[in-house]
């Protein structure tokens, strides 16, 4: 694997890492009560995994030679979010850690097998190449643990 697909893949390795230190020890019942701005901290997993889905589906994408399927305004992106968080809001919550691992899974494949053409970060739109966005949803998950002393 080139050095720019090991610095990614470490990236979201250590990325994950931190999201699990920061959810370690809450049991079932502080995991899905929605009180994270009405979201629970299942409803943020579950929502990092739509992400790295559509992140590892735009890296086989770009990797094969085709423009970005995300290419959408920040309301449609606002839009998006709300219909992935319906669709998901109801999985059980061993599903949800189900797919959190799996998603990762997929998207560091998709790097390991990218084509230079798919590490141009410029190729991508809103599921950018490296994201900071798990980071965000950690500091929350953090946030919200530090004041209600979980």
């Amino acid at each position: 694997m080139s050095g720019d697909r090991i610095a990614l893949a470490d990236h979201y390795r250590a990325t994950r890492q931190a999201l699990l230190a920061a959810i370690a020890a809450l049991d079932d019942a502080r995991m899905t009560e929605r009180t994270i701005d009405g979201w629970s901290v299942k409803d943020h997993l579950a929502h990092i995994a739509y992400w790295d889905d559509l992140r590892a589906a735009e890296v086989e994408r770009i990797s094969s030679g085709y423009d970005s399927a995300l290419r959408i305004t920040a309301a449609r992106g606002t839009d998006l979010n709300a219909i992935a968080y319906a669709a998901r809001a109801e999985l059980s919550l061993a599903q949800v850690r189900w797919e959190l691992a799996v998603s990762r899974r997929r998207l560091l494949a998709a790097i390991e097998a990218s084509t230079p053409r798919g590490m141009d970060a410029s190729l991508y739109a809103e599921a950018g190449l490296r994201s900071g966005h798990e980071e965000e949803h950690t500091g929350w998950i953090v946030a919200w643990r530090r004041k209600n002393r979980y």
